[in-house]
Parts: structure tokens; C-alpha cells; sequence
């Protein structure tokens, strides 16, 4: 596992309007915690982050009532119209304490079930490549393509199709610079490894576990309480 110095970007800044819920999704309770509180232990636990930086909407009222705000390893940055915009203020946020060469792990929010291996295992692989990468899954399931009336035009090849998850870790500098640049050029990119793969270089896949999912509707916040009691939270209610 690499020796350098590791820091963290959650952008946290979403509105949550795809979840039709009052509050951020984000701040949903989950087996006692909120989304985020679950998301940003996941690096508190791990040890090996010399720092976090949470991505907060200018008008957030939820993070001051959460277990994380008197904690002194995590920093708040405010977000930006997009989540590129909200990563680069959080990477802008380390300009004091980060080198050009240290890394940075961008996760979402709302990933509160990353396990300790991909966290590990992302270290040691990226770790030893020029570039950075991220943590991504195979495609499973047969993929169609559509046209805009919802009729199937093609049955797309899945082979070597991943599905991008989070963490990506890629170079404080490099990562900066690619994201400054894409923004520069009116390019609004989904996720860093976009950014950087515009510039001409090749990120690292590495396989993630099925566990780490993304809560985007309802329905997947059973599914994320069942992965959390399976590694000891409490129960949820």
C-alpha cells in the first residue's frame, strides 16, 4: 500500500429531489445515523486519511445537529451549481495542506455502505499507477439503447462495460487541474475519472464490492440497511 499522504472529498451539496423527500437524502436516517454520517465513518474508521473535506449546499441547516460537525478532521467546503463544481471548491478547500502529488479519494454521499477491503485495495492498485482510478462493477445486465419515443433501437455489448462507482483517487494536482480545465471549456463531467480521462490519460478499474451501492430512490434504503446489520450496525428501526 502506497506510503503517501491520502485525503477525502464528499460533495454533499444535492437537494435530494429525485428521493421526493423533505430533506437532502443525504441526512435520511439510516440505522441510527444519517446517509452521511455512515459515509464519512467509512474514512474516519479507516485511519489512513489525513483529512476530509465535506461539500455542503450554502444553505444547509442539517450538518451542525449531526455527530460530525465539532469533529476536527473533517473541513466544510461549500458546494457549486453541479457536483464538478462542488469537487473542485472541496479540492480547493486542501490548497493549505495538500502537495501536488498527495491523493485524493472523491466519494459520494450517498455510498454510507463502502467496505474497508475496496477502501484497501483501492490504496495498494491505484497507489502503484502513473495516473489514478476508481472503484467500478461490471455490467451484469443486458443493456438497450432507446430512441427519444422509449423504442429500443439496439441491444448494446456489455463487454467491458463497467458501472463507475466511488472512490476515484487520482493526484491532488492532476485532479484539480483536469476539473479546472473541463469547467474552463463549459464541459460539465459526471465524474472525476471524466475530467481526467480528457486529458488524454487512462484511469485504473478496480473491482468494487456489489455492496457498495448508491442511494438514489426509496427503495434502496432497505437494501442499504441490510449490507449495514450484516457488518454490526445497530438495528435499524
Amino acid at each position: 500500500m502506497s506510503a503517501d499522504n491520502h485525503w477525502v472529498v464528499i460533495p454533499a451539496a444535492g437537494t435530494g429531489t429525485r428521493m421526493q423527500s423533505e430533506i437532502p437524502k443525504q441526512y435520511l436516517q439510516l440505522c441510527g445515523k444519517t446517509i452521511l454520517e455512515h459515509t464519512v465513518q467509512c474514512f474516519l474508521d479507516h485511519g489512513s486519511m489525513r483529512g476530509i473535506v465535506v461539500v455542503l449546499n450554502p444553505d444547509d441547516t442539517y450538518w451542525q445537529s449531526t455527530a460530525l460537525a465539532g469533529d476536527d478532521r473533517i473541513r466544510v467546503a461549500t458546494g457549486g451549481d453541479e457536483r464538478c463544481h462542488s469537487v473542485l471548491n472541496g479540492l480547493h478547500a486542501l490548497a493549505d495542506l495538500a502537495t501536488d502529488t498527495d491523493w485524493v479519494l472523491v466519494h459520494d454521499a450517498a455510498r454510507p455502505c463502502l467496505g474497508r477491503h475496496d477502501i484497501d485495495c483501492l490504496l495498494r492498485e491505484v497507489g502503484a499507477h502513473p495516473v489514478g482510478g476508481i472503484l467500478a462493477a461490471p455490467v451484469r445486465d443486458t443493456l438497450k439503447r432507446a430512441n427519444p419515443r422509449g423504442e429500443i433501437t439496439a441491444t448494446v455489448d456489455r463487454e467491458r462495460l463497467w458501472q463507475a462507482l466511488t472512490p476515484q483517487m487520482f493526484r491532488y494536482a492532476k485532479l484539480t487541474e483536469a476539473l479546472k480545465r473541463a469547467l474552463d471549456n463549459h464541459e460539465i463531467v459526471t465524474d472525476e475519472a471524466q475530467a481526467i480521462e480528457m486529458t488524454g490519460v487512462k484511469p485504473l478499474l478496480i473491482r468494487g464490492d456489489i455492496s457498495n451501492i448508491k442511494i438514489t430512490q426509496m427503495g434502496d434504503l432497505e437494501l442499504a440497511e441490510l449490507y449495514l446489520q450484516q457488518r454490526g450496525a445497530s438495528p435499524c428501526v
